[in-house]
């Protein structure tokens, strides 16, 4: 009874299904046009290949260290250059639609759709939008979803419990929970308690460590910086080579994309809250990913021109005049960024809607799996 009591369990409501189907009429279109003449087999849907097949030797070539890496630009750079914009929403779309049809095709041949599972503790605005896009998402690619809302004031034992519900319900191939924690909660026990074969947000210590480990190959990849490096992919960015810098060194970003990046063979440096002039260190950046949540942390000054510039960085600022009470700024000055830099993320809109898209891919990775769908 008191976990009855403290847990409430929302199944997707018809509501949500009418306010997603007037949002997705383009999304609707693209998916019915992407459906493939011969279901029977899956779609390639992501571009970024395996880690495994990235692995290679280091073999160090005579006076190799003596090579200078110029990054290749023609542009001519001035006050009014404005950079290239990343259009991360229109890359999700494309992503989304392909995800639905692996899902249709999964349910035409077993029975079974891939089903999420969210965990929301408290009710702070920004996170029930997050958690919300998040649902519409699932259900515009025929997934089921289910979000449990715990009061701000739960206790570990009781977020435990919920996590640990899902993990034994078949029907959730899926479970994340949705951040920031309040104070009192421990993120770090959370992992003691979530599948790694459902931990879809890819947090688990197992699944980081086999980032970072040539030869392996985790099972999910956290969604974010699954989603930074395939944006640069999409967008033709070369990484191989190039010097990256990672702004931030979180367990949820910072961390795992500057793995990504060297496992995708860049050079890459770390900054953070240490660190002694970190725009000299930033300038050198041909790829630049920050991901603090700090509005206009990164100045014009702090950018190499031509760099390309991956803002993860999403702030809510109070602001009455936005329909939800608040506008999300990202850690870069865009308005200095894209007289700089030659390709430029924008907030909202750019790495937001492709971390949910790679959300609902691991989702489908995880079904799969769990049901030996190929």
């Amino acid at each position: 009874m008191m976990v009855g009591y403290f847990m409430r369990r929302i199944t997707v409501s018809m509501s949500w299904q009418n306010k997603a189907l007037r949002q997705r009429s383009s999304f609707t279109t693209m998916t019915h046009n992407s459906i493939l003449k011969d279901s029977s087999h899956g779609c390639q849907i992501l571009m970024s290949p395996t880690l495994v097949s990235l692995d290679s030797p280091d073999i160090w070539a005579p006076n190799n260290h003596h090579t200078h890496y110029q990054f290749s630009s023609n542009r001519n750079f001035s006050n009014e250059q404005t950079a290239a914009v990343i259009n991360g929403q229109l890359m999700a779309d494309e992503i989304r639609s392909k995800i639905a049809c692996e899902v249709r095709r999964m349910e035409d041949s077993i029975g079974n759709v891939p089903g999420l599972a969210v965990i929301m503790v408290g009710d702070r605005r920004d996170s029930q939008t997050y958690v919300r896009n998040k649902i519409l998402a699932c259900e515009e690619v025929g997934m089921v979803s289910t979000v449990t809302a715990l009061p701000n004031d739960c206790t570990e034992h009781e977020l435990h419990s919920a996590v640990a519900s899902f993990n034994v319900d078949p029907s959730v191939h899926g479970v994340l929970v949705q951040l920031p924690l309040p104070q009192h909660l421990d993120v770090r026990k959370i992992s003691d308690v979530l599948s790694l074969e459902k931990d879809v947000d890819g947090f688990h210590p197992i699944n980081i460590g086999n980032i970072a480990m040539r030869g392996r190959e985790p099972l999910f990849i956290s969604c974010t910086p699954k989603g930074c490096i395939e944006l640069l992919i999409r967008s033709g960015i070369e990484i191989m080579g190039k010097k990256a810098v990672v702004i931030g060194r979180s367990n949820i970003v910072g961390l795992p994309a500057s793995l990504l990046l060297q496992r995708h063979h860049a050079t890459v440096s770390i900054v953070h809250a240490f660190t002694e002039n970190p725009e000299h260190i930033t300038r050198e950046a041909d790829i630049l990913i920050t991901a603090v949540g700090m509005p206009n942390l990164v100045r014009g000054n702090w950018l190499k021109p031509g760099a390309v510039v991956i803002d993860v960085g999403t702030s809510p600022i109070e602001d009455a005049s936005c329909e939800l009470g608040y506008r999300l700024m990202g850690d870069v000055c865009y308005e200095e960024a894209v007289r700089v830099a030659s390709a430029v993320t924008p907030v909202p809109g750019g790495i937001g809607p492709m971390t949910i898209a790679m959300l609902l891919c691991n989702t489908l990775d995880a079904a799969k799996r769990a049901h030996n769908f190929i």
